[in-house]
């Protein structure tokens, strides 16, 4: 394989890598905890919705509602970081992308 070929093989890996982190992106993972905490988060790590259960409303339930919340969200962060080492060892061989980004 010549320079050139390795060059074409790289920049089409890159333009793979850059559609498949936007996709990414823009999907939507969502965890429930506990039956009274719901958060959707896009694979960019915002937060689209945080739904908390209205009978979770009560004073005694405060604690277990933001344990619940900050359990969402850091699963949320693992599935994100386990899919875009998916997509990176898919489309690189490599988790971290294969230093392409």
């Amino acid at each position: 394989m010549n320079m050139q070929q390795i060059m074409m093989q790289a920049q089409k890996m890159q333009r793979e890598l850059k559609k498949a982190k936007e996709n990414l992106a823009n999907q939507e993972f969502k965890l429930s905890k506990n039956g009274m905490v719901e958060i959707v988060m896009y694979g960019d790590k915002t937060i689209k919705a945080i739904n908390i259960d209205q009978d979770a409303f009560d004073i005694d339930n405060k604690e277990m509602i933001e344990e619940s919340i900050g359990m969402c969200i850091n699963e949320l962060i693992e599935q994100i970081d386990e899919t875009e080492e998916k997509i990176n060892e898919k489309i690189t061989g490599s988790k971290n992308g294969g230093g392409l980004f």
